[in-house]
């Protein structure tokens, strides 16, 4: 006998009818039943707020709202908004004034700040704080939230560009994602669709002696139970050393062992409960220190058996050195030599030595992870996930599952924040095995919980360093030793590594660096790709140390970087040439304006607090891999637009629109985005690495200018005239240069093409990073897993804080953020991603912590794990924008997706320095630390 009962509910001014159990939340009935999916699934908590509907004008979370208790009440959710044919004036609002990224959480946020507005017409900036202080954002940095709030009623004018480059362009997807009308993979179905659930691992270290699932099997509208005998392969960016299901040993608890695909997500989560698992516990090693230990428990018996592989897919021939024996938990070993660092010590006059500790980090994209699969009749799968490639999800669920690639279709649907947790594979081959098993559609998202506990974080890591100068403040030397946490498998450990010793140097000139590096397994979740990427670890370490020096030799830290500075011209590691550098002029900047501003000035503080001011520093790598564009010259005259770019938040779909008008003196709205999908758009690697506006900008504005060549040489022939007298024209015209009225249309020009001379005008560009490689005859580079880095990027911040005597808690008050991004496509999406980096290294230096004891994770839901939320931020985040044209860039630009993080940590170390003389050397920097 079914619980069900019919009711009515009152959603945007309809009745309508639904059908549910009382225990169903609004959440629930709003998505499943009505199709309203603005609200959405992120925590099921009730703390992130991505779910929020209005309740008779209040805002609810429709997670914690039963949907009986909803009847004869008004509800609206962020579909109810809209006005005919136009967006709301909060709506548009967050779309003029860039507050819109990943847009996950953009529905509740504009269902907060409207319920808001109509309670307070002319809020303050606290008034807003208050407001919102119940939902989060992981990517903007919630000023522009703030901005786009308070101009609602302000009748600010946004300001106009005659030119696609360099323009504060909304971003061309932004009214969908304010809307509700964006679909993410949770939002998604298909006909006859099965759900999946996936079972984690009880132990962190186990071998499995038995899995009985015959219960889950015989449990009414169970279609598919698997576990680790259905994988027989292994797959791996670096080290093939994981499957899909564990299968025989289990290394994190956590890890899936068991996979369910039934009729509904109730169904499938009561089978898990019906698997039957005995485990034989074995010791485990969750951290560095236990895992080289001499009695440490060996994590992969069979590691040297593995096959082992460089980043571009070919057989690695290492060294021993270079990489594990299996004898031991050593995953890999890079080291780095430049100069000659021991006969450097002997001319320094000081020489600090200390060592320093990072932790683990969430991702927190306020999208959990999930995918659905279709299977058509040819047994062709098509999966649907969040992903910082579809080409990359290609290839791994291909390998993972034994498949030929033509076998599998990956593309892209919204995507609720990724920054690195979603560039490898996570549940796709599980929900791809799932589809295969069943010859049905499945669809399998995680809970946050099990986003947490099955996926990836951020690498702990401890380093040792040293560094020498002379009194004068000529730094001659430095060496350090890293440790970092692969957790279980290797996901992306060796490049991050790699990274996180070469950049270690710093942005300096110094001539004589020495890094060498551990990566070592433990019985935790895989560590992966983070923002920053190895940065965030290396610039605390370089960064306090650099502070720790001008204290010693009694010289101001920004003098002290500055003498040291790297310029135009100079030499990374390995002789690269770097041909833009505006890392004085971000020092300068953002020094200038904390002292204009009187920060750092404990005399302002109240009783019984401290101020100070400090200052982090970054240098980043873009441009790194291989990427391609099309574009394609339509018969009206616009242009459509293919990378295979993957827009996470960052607003990459608009940058490339803006590089691919801007070459073609087109407006914004005359070229078209395609979306990711691997049937039809052309390789890109992965949005990551802060790569996309300097590589697949380079690709399209090649591609473009394939285009401009051939639209002027059909102009040429149709005004009879030579190539050399034509100029393009705004707006999609070609003309006479110097004869105002002498022009044709793209749109004359394209028909011709399509139909009487030549074919259709389309441009085409493959390309690898083509800068300087490494030089081996320079520099020492065991184990190093990067020929080149492509093109290096600075910052530099300046942080004020106000620390409590008495509790040791710190507050961070103002920050100056300077940034060198070589040309600003679009400003305003330039300063969305240094607000939100920013912000995400807050959480990382003050409080955001990973947590496991015996093993366990024990804060994996967002009520346990705290990261910003809007009340948390500075009273001022000020971006401040460096323009230093990169030569190669696209109209000069650079990359500016990771670097806003990293040297937050430090600056806000330092200034804890500044005001209270007590150096912290380990992370977060929690009240119990300073205290």
């Amino acid at each position: 006998m079914s619980d069900k009962q019919q009711f009515n509910i009152r959603v945007n001014g309809d009745d309508r009818a639904v059908t549910g159990k009382p225990s169903d939340t609004l959440l629930r009935v709003l998505r499943d039943q009505l199709d309203l999916t603005g609200a959405k699934r992120g925590c099921d908590q009730g703390v992130c707020g991505a779910c929020t509907v209005l309740v008779d004008g209040t805002p609810q979370r429709a997670c914690l709202s039963l949907a009986i208790n909803c009847t004869g009440r008004e509800i609206t959710t962020v579909e109810g908004l809209a006005e005919p044919g136009a967006l709301s004036k909060m709506q548009q609002a967050f779309v003029d004034s860039g507050a819109v990224q990943c847009g996950f959480c953009s529905p509740g946020m504009v269902l907060a700040a409207t319920a808001l507005l109509a309670e307070n017409p002319s809020p303050g900036v606290e008034d807003i704080r208050s407001a919102l202080s119940g939902n989060l954002c992981r990517c903007s940095g919630y000023e522009k939230i703030i901005t786009a709030v308070q101009s609602v009623n302000a009748g600010l004018d946004q300001p106009e560009h005659d030119h696609a480059v360099g323009a504060r362009a909304p971003r061309i997807e932004a009214r969908d994602k304010v809307s509700g009308a964006a679909r993410y993979v949770d939002d998604l179905n298909a006909p006859h669709m099965l759900h999946g659930a996936i079972l984690g691992s009880s132990a962190p270290h186990a071998r499995i002696v038995r899995i009985d699932a015959d219960r889950a099997r015989a449990l009414k509208g169970v279609e598919a139970v698997l576990t680790g005998e259905d994988f027989p392969n292994r797959y791996g960016s670096f080290v093939k050393d994981e499957r899909v299901l564990a299968r025989g040993t289990v290394r994190y608890a956590g890890q899936p062992v068991a996979a369910v695909a039934a009729i509904d997500e109730d169904t499938a989560r009561r089978a898990l409960l019906l698997i039957d698992i005995e485990y034989d516990e074995l010791p485990a090693a969750t951290d560095t220190r236990a895992s080289l230990a001499e009695d440490a428990p060996l994590i992969h018996d069979g590691f040297a058996d593995y096959e082992k592989l460089n980043l571009r897919g070919a057989q690695l021939d290492a060294p021993d050195q270079e990489i594990g024996q299996g004898t031991d938990n050593v995953l890999w070993r890079v080291d780095i030599s430049e100069g000659d660092v021991d006969a450097a010590w002997a001319d320094c006059e000081v020489i600090l030595e200390n060592e320093y500790e990072t932790h683990a980090q969430q991702h927190v994209y306020m999208e959990p992870c999930g995918a659905l699969v279709e299977i058509d009749a040819s047994g062709k799968l098509t999966i649907h996930s969040p992903s910082q490639s579809v080409h990359n999800v290609q290839a791994k669920v291909a390998e993972a599952l034994g498949l030929p690639m033509t076998r599998v279709r990956a593309v892209s649907p919204f995507v609720g924040g990724a920054f690195g947790g979603k560039g490898g594979p996570h549940v796709q081959p599980i929900t791809a095995a799932l589809a295969l098993a069943t010859k049905r559609p499945v669809k399998l998202v995680l809970s946050r919980a099990e986003d947490f506990e099955f996926l990836r974080s951020r690498h702990p890591s401890r380093y040792r360093a040293k560094t020498g100068a002379r009194r004068d403040g000529t730094i001659l030397a430095r060496e350090i030793e890293a440790v970092f946490d692969a957790g279980a498998y290797c996901d992306e450990t060796p490049a991050v590594m790699c990274f996180g010793v070469f950049a270690a140097r710093g942005p300096y000139n110094i001539p004589n660096f020495r890094g060498s590096g551990v990566a070592v397994y433990t019985n935790k979740l895989r560590t992966g790709s983070f923002r920053g990427f190895g940065g965030p670890q290396a610039a605390f370490v370089g960064e306090s140390q650099i502070d720790e020096l001008a204290a010693e030799i009694g010289m101001d830290p920004v003098e002290l970087r500055i003498k040291n500075a790297m310029r135009t011209g100079d030499q990374y590691i390995g002789g690269q040439t770097v041909e833009s550098c505006g890392y004085v002029a971000c020092l300068e900047a953002a020094r200038d304006a904390a002292i204009a501003a009187g920060a750092g000035n404990s005399s302002d503080a109240p009783p019984g607090r401290k101020r100070g001011l400090g200052y982090g520093s970054s240098l980043q790598i873009c441009g790194s891999h291989s990427t391609s564009a099309n574009v394609y010259l339509l018969p009206d005259g616009s242009v459509a637009l293919n990378t295979g770019v993957v827009d996470l938040g960052q607003g990459s779909d608009t940058t490339l629109t803006q590089i691919c008008a801007g070459a073609l003196e087109l407006p914004i709205g005359s070229v078209s985005f395609a979306a990711p999908d691997t049937d039809s758009s052309p390789f890109n690697w992965k949005t990551s690495a802060s790569r996309v506006t300097y590589t697949a900008g380079r690709a399209v504005l090649d591609a473009a200018n394939e285009v401009k060549r051939a639209i002027l040489d059909n102009g040429a022939e149709m005004m009879e005239c030579a190539v050399e007298d034509l100029e393009l024209r705004p707006g999609g015209r070609v003309g006479l240069k110097g004869v105002a009225e002498q022009e044709i249309t793209f749109r004359d020009i394209s028909a011709r093409a399509h139909y009487r001379v030549g074919g259709p005008i389309m441009g085409a560009r493959s390309l690898m990073f083509d800068g300087e490689k490494l030089d081996p005859k320079r520099v020492l580079l065991d184990g190093f897993v990067f020929d080149n880095f492509g093109i290096y990027i600075f910052g530099a911040h300046a942080v004020e804080i106000e620390l409590d005597e008495a509790t040791g808690r710190v507050e961070v008050l103002r920050a100056w953020c300077a940034h060198d991004v070589g040309r600003a496509i679009n400003p305003s999406a330039v300063e969305g991603q240094i607000e939100g980096g920013f912000v995400q290294g807050l959480g990382y230096a003050l409080f955001e912590e990973m947590v496991w004891a015996d093993g366990r994770l024990i804060n994996p839901t967002l009520m346990d794990y705290k990261i910003p939320g809007i009340a948390e931020i500075p009273a001022e985040i000020h971006p401040i924008i460096i323009e230093d044209p990169e030569p190669t860039g696209p109209f000069g630009a650079k990359g500016i997706g990771e670097p806003g993080l990293v040297p937050v940590a430090p600056a806000i170390a330092n200034a804890i320095y500044s005001a209270t003389g007590a150096r912290i050397r380990k992370l977060p920097l929690t009240p119990e630390r300073v205290l």
